[in-house]
Protein backbone atom coordinates (compact mmCIF):
# COMPACT_ATOMS: atom_id res chain seq x y z
CA UNK A 1 0.00 0.00 0.00
CA UNK A 2 2.13 2.62 -1.16
CA UNK A 3 -0.81 5.22 -2.11
CA UNK A 4 -1.57 7.37 0.75
CA UNK A 5 -5.09 8.29 1.47
CA UNK A 6 -6.12 11.95 -0.22
CA UNK A 7 -7.70 14.01 2.43
CA UNK A 8 -11.46 15.10 2.42
CA UNK A 9 -12.12 18.14 1.09
CA UNK A 10 -13.88 20.55 2.88
CA UNK A 11 -17.35 20.37 3.21
CA UNK A 12 -19.42 23.78 1.51
CA UNK A 13 -21.47 24.70 4.12
CA UNK A 14 -21.04 26.40 7.58
CA UNK A 15 -20.34 23.71 10.16
CA UNK A 16 -22.96 22.79 12.08
CA UNK A 17 -20.92 21.65 15.69
CA UNK A 18 -18.47 22.84 17.63
CA UNK A 19 -14.44 21.83 16.86
CA UNK A 20 -15.02 18.97 19.42
CA UNK A 21 -18.09 17.93 17.61
CA UNK A 22 -20.17 18.04 20.38
CA UNK A 23 -22.50 20.95 19.97
CA UNK A 24 -24.71 23.40 17.87
CA UNK A 25 -22.81 26.26 16.28
CA UNK A 26 -24.25 29.56 16.35
CA UNK A 27 -26.28 31.73 19.23
CA UNK A 28 -27.74 30.27 21.87
CA UNK A 29 -31.14 32.97 21.88
CA UNK A 30 -32.50 34.61 18.75
CA UNK A 31 -31.99 37.64 18.47
CA UNK A 32 -35.62 38.81 20.02
CA UNK A 33 -34.44 37.79 23.12
CA UNK A 34 -33.22 40.03 25.75
CA UNK A 35 -30.10 37.67 26.33
CA UNK A 36 -29.23 38.24 22.90
CA UNK A 37 -28.49 42.21 23.21
CA UNK A 38 -25.14 43.22 24.19
CA UNK A 39 -24.05 45.24 27.14
CA UNK A 40 -23.61 48.17 25.02
CA UNK A 41 -27.10 48.18 23.64
CA UNK A 42 -28.36 47.59 27.29
CA UNK A 43 -26.59 50.98 27.94
CA UNK A 44 -28.02 52.67 25.46
CA UNK A 45 -31.06 51.53 26.33
CA UNK A 46 -30.56 52.93 30.16
CA UNK A 47 -29.91 56.44 28.26
CA UNK A 48 -32.60 56.57 25.76
CA UNK A 49 -35.09 55.43 28.95
CA UNK A 50 -33.77 58.34 31.03
CA UNK A 51 -34.29 61.14 27.93
CA UNK A 52 -37.24 59.67 27.38
CA UNK A 53 -38.78 60.69 31.22
CA UNK A 54 -36.95 64.10 30.81
CA UNK A 55 -38.51 64.85 27.77
CA UNK A 56 -42.05 64.88 29.09
CA UNK A 57 -41.22 67.48 30.88
CA UNK A 58 -38.57 69.16 28.93
CA UNK A 59 -39.57 69.19 25.29
CA UNK A 60 -36.29 71.15 24.39
CA UNK A 61 -34.48 68.10 24.70
CA UNK A 62 -35.43 66.93 21.07
CA UNK A 63 -33.34 69.43 19.94
CA UNK A 64 -30.08 67.96 21.95
CA UNK A 65 -28.08 64.59 20.91
CA UNK A 66 -27.34 62.33 23.55
CA UNK A 67 -24.57 59.78 22.83
CA UNK A 68 -22.78 56.87 24.81
CA UNK A 69 -18.67 56.64 23.83
CA UNK A 70 -16.97 53.69 25.83
CA UNK A 71 -14.34 55.78 27.62
CA UNK A 72 -13.72 59.40 28.23
CA UNK A 73 -11.45 60.77 25.18
CA UNK A 74 -7.84 62.57 26.19
CA UNK A 75 -7.38 65.48 24.67
CA UNK A 76 -4.23 65.22 22.80
CA UNK A 77 -1.42 63.43 22.62
CA UNK A 78 0.58 66.01 24.60
CA UNK A 79 -1.29 66.84 27.38
CA UNK A 80 -0.51 65.66 30.26
CA UNK A 81 -2.48 63.05 32.49
CA UNK A 82 -5.24 64.97 34.60
CA UNK A 83 -5.18 63.57 38.70
CA UNK A 84 -9.01 64.17 38.70
CA UNK A 85 -11.84 61.59 38.77
CA UNK A 86 -12.57 59.66 35.50
CA UNK A 87 -15.98 61.65 34.25
CA UNK A 88 -18.99 59.69 33.94
CA UNK A 89 -20.74 62.11 31.14
CA UNK A 90 -19.82 65.10 29.38
CA UNK A 91 -21.76 67.91 27.11
CA UNK A 92 -20.62 70.09 24.53
CA UNK A 93 -22.78 73.21 23.58
CA UNK A 94 -24.12 73.42 20.23
CA UNK A 95 -22.62 76.16 17.95
CA UNK A 96 -21.00 75.85 14.03
CA UNK A 97 -24.52 74.46 13.00
CA UNK A 98 -24.27 71.46 15.75
CA UNK A 99 -26.44 70.20 17.80
CA UNK A 100 -26.45 70.24 21.97
CA UNK A 101 -24.48 66.51 23.09
CA UNK A 102 -24.86 64.92 25.70
CA UNK A 103 -22.24 62.07 26.25
CA UNK A 104 -22.42 59.20 28.93
CA UNK A 105 -19.78 56.94 29.05
CA UNK A 106 -20.67 53.29 28.96
CA UNK A 107 -17.30 51.58 30.80
CA UNK A 108 -16.96 54.13 34.01
CA UNK A 109 -20.29 53.91 35.08
CA UNK A 110 -20.51 49.98 34.61
CA UNK A 111 -17.42 49.47 37.19
CA UNK A 112 -19.15 51.90 39.71
CA UNK A 113 -22.45 50.02 39.55
CA UNK A 114 -23.05 46.15 40.67
CA UNK A 115 -27.04 45.87 39.32
CA UNK A 116 -29.49 47.22 36.39
CA UNK A 117 -31.20 49.30 38.46
CA UNK A 118 -27.95 50.71 39.96
CA UNK A 119 -26.83 51.06 37.10
CA UNK A 120 -30.24 52.76 35.62
CA UNK A 121 -30.32 55.42 38.62
CA UNK A 122 -26.46 56.16 37.90
CA UNK A 123 -27.54 56.88 33.79
CA UNK A 124 -30.63 59.05 35.11
CA UNK A 125 -28.08 60.80 37.27
CA UNK A 126 -25.99 61.69 35.15
CA UNK A 127 -28.47 62.15 32.41
CA UNK A 128 -29.87 65.25 34.23
CA UNK A 129 -26.79 66.67 35.66
CA UNK A 130 -25.19 66.74 32.09
CA UNK A 131 -28.84 68.30 31.14
CA UNK A 132 -29.06 70.90 34.09
CA UNK A 133 -25.68 71.90 32.58
CA UNK A 134 -26.34 72.87 29.30
CA UNK A 135 -29.81 74.65 30.26
CA UNK A 136 -28.29 76.85 32.74
CA UNK A 137 -30.67 74.93 36.14
CA UNK A 138 -30.27 73.05 38.82
CA UNK A 139 -30.53 68.92 38.42
CA UNK A 140 -33.05 69.94 41.26
CA UNK A 141 -35.10 71.94 38.41
CA UNK A 142 -34.59 69.53 35.71
CA UNK A 143 -36.14 66.78 38.00
CA UNK A 144 -37.45 67.19 40.77
CA UNK A 145 -36.77 63.45 42.40
CA UNK A 146 -32.89 64.00 41.48
CA UNK A 147 -30.94 62.46 44.66
CA UNK A 148 -33.81 60.63 45.69
CA UNK A 149 -33.52 57.10 46.30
Amino acid sequence: MDSPVPPRAAAPGPRRRDRHGRGMRGPIAPPQVPLAASRAEVFADLVQDSVDRLERRWPQLADMDFMVLEVPRLGGAGEPWNDEAVPLGGTMAARDGHRARVVVYRRPVEIRTKGRDERAALVHEIVVEQVAELLGLTPETVDPRYGED
